[in-house]
Formats: C-alpha cells, structure tokens, sequence
C-alpha cells in the first residue's frame, strides 16, 4: 500500500497542489446577510402546491443554490422559495429539483416525524427574538409530507419535543418532472408574541437536506450559507439572514 501511494503522488509530482486545491474551500459570510422581502395578502388562501395558481403566482421568490458551509453550489438543485403573510400566517412554498429521493417509508403525516433531517427535507428556521439570537422555531417537510415542528433555545437543551405550532403542511412529488414541491401555512403568533405588521424582521434562515447517505457525502443547501465547518451548518443563528413583512 505504502509502495502504490507513493507511486500515485509521483506520478501526480506537481500537479498534485492543484488537485488538492479542487477541493471547495469553507465560505465565508458577508454582511449584512441575505433578506427576504415578503407582500402582505388580505385573504387567507387555502395552501396550493401549484406555483402557477393564483395563490402563488404573484408571491415574492428567492432561490436557494449554495451549499451551506463550502464554496459550492448546486444549480441542477436550485430551490425556488415563494412567500407571503396575512393577518394571521406566513405562507411558504418549496420548489426542489431532484436527483434521486431519499424518504422515510410509509409516511407518518399524522404526527411530527423524529430525526427528518436524515432524509430529503426542506427546513425553515424563525425567531422575532434580536436580543437572544439562540432561541426561535424549526419547521421541516419531507417530500412525502412528514413534517416536524421544534422550540429551539439553544441555552436550555436544544429542543422543546411537546411544542407544536399549529401549522398546516402539504408535499407532493412529480417524479416525471423531478421535482418535489412542499408547502406551509404558519401560524405568526407561534413565532412572534408581537403583532406582526409592515416593517417586521425576523432572523431566518431556509435550508435543504439531499442525498443518500452519511451526511458527509449529502448536499446541505442553504438559502443564506452558514459558513461553518466541522459542526452542525444549520443551527449558527448568528449567521442567519433577514425575513421582512412587507405592505
């Protein structure tokens, strides 16, 4: 073995710096961070998954392409966000490009599915709270509508298990375009104890789980890159972007 190794970086002799530099480099996060301006809807639709229907087509977007801790992105992988708010709930919709599904099987919608993170997912993080940056709320949809819902405070054991928004969630697949859509109904007052109205930021951040896997070979997307490495990319609220209700 020592002997083949020796011959591989002989042969590679000064080329092999450049192949290790191949190697995407940790990024680093610029200021201010991402924002996400959302438009104020009177009504309070029904949830659609058709980015087409009247529900979504006039929605503010964003797109999500970047890998959350590297100088790496994925654009066969590209996710396409739309939002909107009413009096009463954040609207979100997830529009995720595929290579291969990697799902919990059979389904479990009718309760908050543990450990979802460890397939395809989309995930949402919101806190109103700009003093305690360590404390906000989890939301995940699998593309086969298992969903889950976390307290976050990152000073008192991570999670609440027992908290539950009140949310609404739908997913669906179409496998011949390759493409899975999922989207949410969040109720403001499980974020926020604060009236929301035009002008209102909250931190936030938006993420994609894909791939099969250990998690060192899945892609961790995220719509504003966290930029650490050797740890967790998600959970670095300090680098979290800006979501904005707007008129």
């Amino acid at each position: 073995m020592l002997l083949k190794l020796t011959l591989i970086l002989s042969l590679a002799g000064p080329a092999l710096p450049a192949l290790l530099a191949q190697e995407p480099t940790a990024c680093e996060v610029t200021r201010p961070t991402a924002s996400f301006s959302i438009s104020h809807v009177e009504a309070s639709p029904d949830l659609s998954l058709d980015p087409q229907s009247a529900v979504w087509k006039n929605a503010k977007s964003a797109l999500m392409v970047k890998d959350c801790s590297r100088t790496l992105g994925y654009p066969d992988l590209k996710t396409e966000i739309r939002g909107f708010w009413t009096d009463t709930d954040l609207y979100l919709l997830f529009v995720c490009p595929y290579r291969s599904l990697n799902l919990f099987q059979p389904s479990q919608n009718g309760q908050p599915r543990r450990g979802l993170w460890d397939r395809d997912v989309v995930e949402m993080f919101l806190g109103d709270d700009w003093d305690n940056i360590r404390h906000y709320r989890e939301f995940e949809i699998a593309p086969t509508a298992d969903w889950i819902d976390l307290a976050i405070d990152l000073d008192q054991r991570g999670q609440n298990r027992s908290w539950r928004s009140g949310w609404k969630t739908t997913a669906r697949i179409d496998e011949q375009a390759k493409i899975w859509y999922a989207a949410c109904q969040i109720p403001l007052k499980s974020v926020s104890e604060k009236a929301v109205k035009p002008g209102t930021r909250w931190r936030a951040n938006l993420y994609r789980i894909d791939g099969d896997g250990p998690d060192a070979q899945r892609r961790f997307m995220c719509w504003q890159p966290t930029c650490v490495v050797n740890r967790d990319p998600n959970h670095v609220p300090e680098n979290f972007g800006t979501l904005i209700f707007g008129k």
